[in-house]
């Protein structure tokens, strides 16, 4: 039975999002001729072209066609480390980032309905929605929002010294 073998670095680098795509594509010297630089490494590739411009005084053409990629990707990752350190090169995850219907204003509103009608239902809630925002939300969504504004942290008030 000859299975498939794969290689560990590749699939975590693929599971943390920091495969790079085009790998070929970086020609720095130190990636070709050294066991340490990976090319795979995204992260890796994106300091160090960083780090060529910064440190090396490379410029910033020379760098980005040597790492594979353009000026602006260049600038780009050189703000992003400035502002969050090497961390920042961890790409985001991919879908949505907040509630795209289920607004704070909406939510706000679906808790003052409640307030005033403690038996509403949440499909009752649907249609309230639909009729004030002329948005469609699924009730089981009116659920888990309200759910989550509720489980959120309440602010302590300072206690004075």
């Amino acid at each position: 039975m000859g299975g498939r073998r794969t290689d560990p670095k590749a699939e975590a680098l693929h599971e943390s999002r920091t495969l790079n795509p085009r790998p070929e594509s970086v020609t720095d010297a130190r990636f070709t001729d050294s066991e340490f630089f990976d090319s795979r490494d995204l992260m890796q590739v994106k300091y160090e072209m960083v780090r060529r411009v910064e440190v090396d005084g490379q410029p910033v053409a020379t760098a980005a066609a040597a790492f594979g990629f353009s000026r602006q990707t260049y600038y780009q990752t050189a703000a992003a480390l400035a502002e969050g350190g090497p961390a920042a090169l961890v790409p985001s995850k991919p879908g949505p980032k907040g509630p795209r219907k289920l607004t704070s204003e909406i939510v706000d509103h679906l808790e003052a309905l409640l307030a005033a009608d403690p038996a509403l239902r949440s499909s009752a809630l649907a249609d309230l929605i639909h009729e004030r925002f002329g948005t469609r939300v699924h009730p089981r969504s009116i659920e888990r929002a309200l759910t989550r504004r509720r489980d959120e942290p309440k602010e302590r008030p300072k206690s004075s010294p």
